[in-house]
């Protein structure tokens, strides 16, 4: 039964024509969304900002628990 599955989509995909560019337009649009964006957009704020994971986790900690005071 797995081998039947396993070659329906393995012949579905090798019988491909457009498919197999569309495919390859998605996986180009992942790599860039996930290595180029993360890379220059979303640095790492608390490996630059605390030195150990301890001051990492109270950083963490108090901003999930301690509420803000709201400024009118």
């Amino acid at each position: 039964m797995l081998k039947r599955i396993f070659l329906f989509y393995y012949e579905g995909f090798k019988e491909m024509t457009v498919g197999k560019t569309l495919w390859i337009i998605i996986l180009i649009k992942l790599s860039i969304m996930f290595l180029v964006l993360k890379l220059f957009f979303f640095p790492n704020f608390l490996k630059s900002n605390f030195e150990t994971d301890n001051e990492r986790i109270d950083y963490v900690i108090q901003e999930l628990t301690v509420p803000e005071k709201l400024t009118r």
